[in-house]
């Protein structure tokens, strides 16, 4: 219910009870749900009873499957990750932020009861680094005012750049024992995005295998993303991409999170479908075996399309392996 048309069918028929069932089937414990709020707001910020009944609806199928649920704002007015949205001035409008203060003391007398089953995410990745403060006094407010309603839900948090690890640090001290730290991680971004049509400096016929040297990783970041890097100096350059490169990212995370005493969840973490599905599980092998390593639980980017889906036809050859990864 985000990153699309926001139309009746799409609600309807993009993900049916069917698909939560195969989600409880293949033996994973919760689901990720984005939401923009054009969902459940108008124009003018009046709710839409309807677009919640879509948002009670999967609650429901996730109760009837056995399986958690993240409630995700992806997009509230005036912000959204995706430039392309047009949303714009959150972080500077009192208005629109009251707006979000507001839907989400609505979403938590709606669903403040399942805490047992279901937490929230303020915001999907914040982007600028600028926003920073910003943001942590907008969270921290949102978060008190849930807290009136919803005392003990669990509430996701991320920082800029996207939810990157390098954010986590920056984060406002977490308010009480269930806020819990968000990240992302699609690295190293020139593989789980090689050729991805909606990064203005890539070449949409690039591909990257999983097995290149350090020396390939470096070079081909640096031409595929206006000479921006990802930092693959502390590796030797010819040795071939291994564990040991997430194993590096991640001990910011750790240390954060051990330092403040807060619980991890990686949020989001896939690979395009422009990758082969074996490189596809290589990488899934390499990433998430650090973060059962570290007890690191997670939401795989996507289920189904949205150009990262698991359920897509591509992977049939490899899916049993890729959920036993998941």
């Amino acid at each position: 219910m985000s990153q699309c048309d926001h139309t009746k069918e799409r609600y309807d028929t993009f993900i049916t009870e069917a698909d939560v069932d195969v989600i409880g089937r293949w033996g994973l414990d919760h689901v990720r749900v984005p939401v923009d709020y054009n969902l459940v707001e108008d124009a003018e910020g009046n709710y839409k009873e309807d677009g919640f009944g879509y948002i009670d609806r999967v609650i429901d199928w996730c109760e009837t499957h056995g399986l958690n649920m993240v409630l995700d704002l992806h997009k509230t007015y005036g912000y959204s990750f995706d430039s392309g949205e047009k949303e714009a001035g959150f972080f500077d409008n009192e208005s629109y932020q009251e707006r979000f203060y507001r839907l989400w003391e609505t979403f938590a007398k709606r669903y403040g009861k399942y805490k047992d089953r279901l937490c929230f995410e303020l915001l999907n990745e914040v982007t600028d680094k600028a926003y920073c403060d910003a943001w942590n006094r907008i969270s921290g407010t949102c978060i008190e005012r849930i807290r009136k309603i919803a005392p003990d839900i669990k509430i996701l948090l991320g920082g800029y750049f996207n939810n990157s690890i390098v954010a986590l640090k920056d984060l406002a001290m977490p308010a009480d024992e269930n806020v819990i730290y968000n990240f992302h991680c699609y690295e190293p971004i020139v593989f789980t995005h090689q050729g991805a049509y909606w990064v203005e400096s890539m070449d949409t016929s690039f591909r990257m295998p999983i097995d290149a040297t350090y020396a390939d990783y470096d070079k081909h970041t640096k031409e595929q993303f206006d000479a921006f890097s990802e930092g693959f100096d502390p590796f030797d350059p010819n040795k071939t991409f291994g564990q040991e490169f997430f194993e590096h990212i991640l001990k910011e995370a750790v240390r954060v999170a051990e330092e403040r005493n807060v619980a991890l969840y990686c949020g989001e973490y896939g690979v395009i479908d422009n990758a082969t599905p074996e490189d596809t599980v290589e990488w899934y092998r390499l990433f998430t075996g650090c973060l059962d390593k570290y007890g690191i639980a997670r939401a795989a980017w996507s289920y189904k399309e949205m150009d990262f889906g698991l359920a897509d036809t591509r992977l049939d050859g490899v899916r049993n392996q890729l959920i036993n990864l998941l």
